[in-house]
């Protein structure tokens, strides 16, 4: 069996012709300029400086209250936060179905959180707003 050059590639022609493909993979860019890698970090930057965080407090009166949150849940407290910080509110009380949040909104933490049975009085102080969603 005879192999002529012509029809097969040499493995120093193959390896220029992978590794220089895998460089250009790397090195794309979005036709916005940004490699994928720089847009996904920036996507998971804003997404969680927009999430809200849970004091150790706040953590530990959910669990005491059995208060479980849904994801639906979560995100709507999220929007109440963000209309809080759009209004120039510090300290919000946000309301989501029958659960009470009290927010510290320039550190986007929840510092604690109460169900329909602890807010019987329905008297709540340090606060500077309120959104109810």
């Amino acid at each position: 069996m005879k192999i002529q050059n012509s029809q097969f590639l040499s493995l120093e022609q193959l390896q220029d012709q992978y590794l220089n493909q895998n460089r250009q993979i790397q090195s794309s860019v979005t036709q916005s300029g940004l490699r994928f890698q720089d847009i996904l970090t920036q996507k998971t930057e804003v997404s969680a400086e927009n999430e809200v965080k849970f004091s150790k407090h706040a953590a530990n009166r959910l669990v005491d209250r059995n208060i479980e949150l849904t994801k639906e849940q979560v995100e709507r407290l999220n929007q109440g936060t963000a209309k809080a910080g759009e209004k120039g509110i510090n300290e919000s009380l946000v309301i989501v179905d029958s659960l009470a949040f009290i927010v510290n909104v320039p550190n986007n933490t929840v510092i604690t959180a109460m169900d329909k049975t602890e807010t019987d009085e329905n008297v709540f102080t340090n606060i500077d707003g309120a959104v109810i969603m």
